[in-house]
């Protein structure tokens, strides 16, 4: 594997991957929606890493046409053998509460945009005649609901699913397909990056901290190198144990505070 895309790669998650991938000696492209400078701190940390990298714009609010990018930055760089779908977004709205305009927001980018940059991406690969691999970053919401969180579930789950779909019918061209489910991750999503994690406390989650945004890189880089060839159609949690917790931490519960997101 020698070329790979991850969506928005501009911090957190996306960020860290990229990284991770250009030092297992992949060139990355790196798409952003909001935030272009950081984008291009990630090109730099790339470049550092000694391989090559390249940006684009991409907005899944404006789909079908801004999957394009995805084709751009495959051009650019030669080719395309991963696609890592990280780009997400979500909400804090009660289920009653909730607007049309947002869920269609949240499902665009968390569902139709993966859906459609993996259609782009794997008939690329299929094309090059050499496999590929595609990861789906979805969240322990695949599994799992949260109040609060009623389209950015929906969507997960869907990605959850779609995964296994993708994983039957593209195995026949060698594409693997796996969805990596973090839990709590320090990064911007949960206003927290560049905390040092181990100082963080989390009584509820049996490792007692929240996850660290390169520890998911890693998951994600195993399943996008040589060794995971025979992995495929799975959801790989990476969440310190937090969804163990269901019914021991229900029983433990002592107000009614769940119920607002």
């Amino acid at each position: 594997m020698t070329v790979a895309v991850v969506t928005g790669a501009d911090s957190g998650i996306g960020r860290a991957t990229a990284v991770r991938l250009a030092e297992s000696g992949m060139d990355v492209g790196i798409t952003w929606n909001t935030d272009e400078e950081g984008a291009r701190r990630t090109a730099d940390e790339v470049r550092a890493a000694g391989r090559t990298a390249a940006v684009a714009r991409l907005d899944l609010t404006a789909l079908p046409d801004a999957v394009q990018a995805v084709d751009a930055l495959a051009d650019g760089l030669g080719g395309l053998d991963v696609l890592v779908n990280n780009a997400g977004t979500g909400t804090s709205t009660p289920f009653l509460d909730i607007d049309h305009a947002t869920v269609r927001t949240v499902l665009d980018v968390d569902l139709g945009g993966p859906f459609l940059c993996s259609q782009h991406a794997a008939r690329r690969m299929i094309a090059q005649g050499r496999g590929g691999r595609i990861v789906n970053v979805t969240s322990v919401h695949e599994h799992q609901p949260k109040v609060g969180a009623a389209p950015y579930c929906a969507a997960k789950g869907g990605l959850g699913l779609l995964t296994q779909v993708m994983a039957l019918e593209l195995a026949e061209h060698g594409i693997t397909v796996n969805a990596v489910a973090p839990g709590e991750i320090a990064t911007p999503m949960t206003g927290q990056e560049d905390r040092d994690v181990r100082r963080e406390e989390r009584p509820g989650i049996p490792l007692g901290r929240p996850g660290d945004a390169r520890e998911i890189a890693a998951v994600i880089a195993f399943l996008a190198g040589p060794d995971a060839s025979y992995a495929t159609g799975a959801s790989w949690v990476v969440d310190g144990g937090m969804l163990r917790m269901g019914p021991q931490a229900g029983s433990r519960l002592t107000s009614g505070d769940w119920r607002r997101p």
